[in-house]
Parts: C-alpha cells; sequence; structure tokens
C-alpha cells in the first residue's frame, strides 16, 4: 500500500506507518550497527512512501562540536554539514525537537540542498542514554506534505531503532 502525502486520511497514514515499522525492525533484528540501522530506515521509509523526495540521517559529528554530517539516506544529494541552529536539521539538533515546515522557503534560514523541496519533517534522534546521535531528515516536493501522525510515528520508529 503506498501512501500520497494528502490524498489519504490520516488513519490511513497511521496504519502504513505501522505497517513499515514492523517491517524495520523485522529487517533490523540483531543488527547492532548503527550505519546499517540508518541505511536500512532510510532506504524503507523512502519507498513506503512515495511522497518522500529525500530521506536520510544528518549525524552528530564527533570531531566537531554542533555539527551535523550527512549520513545514510535515499535521494538527490544532500548538504554535507550543517551546523547546529542552521537550517530545518540544524535547529532540530539545537532545540532537540521535532520540526515540521510546511513550506521551507518561508522558513528563515532554509538550507536549499534541492530546490524541488517543498516541505520537510526532521526528528532528532537519541541513543539509549538520551544522547543527540542524528537527526533524521525527509523533504518532499509538496508544500504542507507532513503534520501530526508523521511526528509521531517517525518519533517512536526512531526510538523503537536506536533508542
Amino acid at each position: 500500500m503506498a501512501y500520497a502525502a494528502r490524498d489519504d486520511r490520516p488513519a490511513d497514514k497511521a496504519a502504513r506507518y505501522e505497517e513499515v515499522e514492523a517491517e524495520i525492525l523485522a529487517v533490523l533484528d540483531g543488527e547492532s550497527n548503527r550505519t546499517a540501522r540508518m541505511a536500512t530506515v532510510a532506504s524503507m521509509l523512502a519507498d513506503a512512501f512515495p511522497a518522500f523526495f529525500w530521506t536520510g540521517f544528518y549525524v552528530v559529528d564527533p570531531d566537531k562540536a554542533e555539527e551535523l554530517v550527512v549520513g545514510p539516506y535515499q535521494g538527490t544529494l544532500g548538504c554535507l554539514r550543517i551546523a547546529f541552529g542552521r537550517g530545518v536539521c540544524g535547529t532540530a539538533a539545537r532545540e532537540r525537537a521535532t520540526q515540521i515546515v510546511e513550506d521551507v522557503h518561508a522558513f528563515p534560514g532554509h538550507i536549499a540542498c534541492d530546490s524541488r523541496s517543498a516541505s520537510e519533517i526532521v526528528v532528532p534522534v537519541f541513543d539509549a542514554s538520551g544522547a543527540l546521535i542524528a537527526v533524521f531528515d525527509v523533504d518532499a516536493t509538496e508544500t504542507s506534505a507532513f503534520d501530526a501522525v508523521d511526528a509521531h510515528a517517525l518519533e517512536r520508529l526512531m526510538a523503537r531503532v536506536f533508542g
């Protein structure tokens, strides 16, 4: 079942997230490598939701204070590095809170890695100790593609996969 951002009811989208979460957790069962886990999540979510234009991780760089570096992703070329507080990803990292942006062109300081991106959701990713390890970023070519259903489902998935 594919999900198109605007055409389905929130209940359908929530059900699709539950289905994909179960599939991701089954595939990752027994896999402890963080990069493999990130690559699998990015790939499976990109495949599950056609509205997802760019899907991937920006990982906290252990060698540079408050900087993200591109990690596993699906989509066009991503930004290589993003400072905490810069753009949607950097804001999510600095605030340690999910960011939903209905129109990225109206977001102050938005970083345009690809001009086709119109809306975005970024979810902070924490390890079991509560330390920020990455942010999970999803872009769509439509405005207002993300809502509280996406936020809840992605926050839950990140906690189950990385927490």
